[in-house]
């Protein structure tokens, strides 16, 4: 099952090694990793997906939670939670109709936010299934670059991953 797990860190060197050499030291699998500074500067927030039974995921959030960087944890997958992902998409133009492109990139509420004389570059923002399935749409050949964020997920209503609750 897919798990995803928010970490408030302490904004140190090191830490991000810290918990990647967790997961690699014990053969587990990080699938999508997102870390950024939070309103705190001395804290940042690290977004893990990784991939494993609740077992295992139980397992790493006690070792994640006894890494001295860690200040608090959350599986973001036990409650009610938004997750989005960004994407960066290249599309040759010569290779699709132009128009086809941006009755699509208007259907999945893209933005182009480049032209160049046969290249596109899109902007969409969305869940991973929908990113895929703007992927799948376009016809073999006409992607040239795709560049992804990894999720980005946070609890919905008052639930929240910080040091006042």
């Amino acid at each position: 099952m897919r798990y995803i797990i928010s970490i408030l860190i302490e904004n140190e060197v090191g830490a991000l090694s810290r918990v990647a050499g967790l997961f690699s030291a014990r053969g587990y699998n990080i699938e999508s990793l997102t870390v950024a500074p939070t309103e705190d500067a001395s804290l940042s927030r690290m977004t893990i997906v990784t991939c494993g039974t609740e077992s295992i995921i139980e397992q790493i959030s006690k070792q994640l939670n006894k890494l001295v960087d860690v200040v608090k944890l959350n599986n973001l997958i036990e409650d009610a939670h938004i997750e989005r992902e960004m994407m960066l998409i290249k599309i040759n133009v010569a290779q699709v109709s132009k128009q086809e492109l941006m009755h699509l990139v208007d259907i999945f509420r893209g933005r182009v936010i480049d032209v160049a004389s046969d290249i596109y570059t899109v902007e969409l923002t969305g869940t991973g299934d929908k990113l895929d399935a703007f992927i799948a749409t376009l016809e073999e050949g006409a992607i040239l670059e795709t560049v992804r964020s990894g999720v980005m997920g946070i609890a919905r209503g008052a639930k929240a991953l910080s040091l006042q609750q």
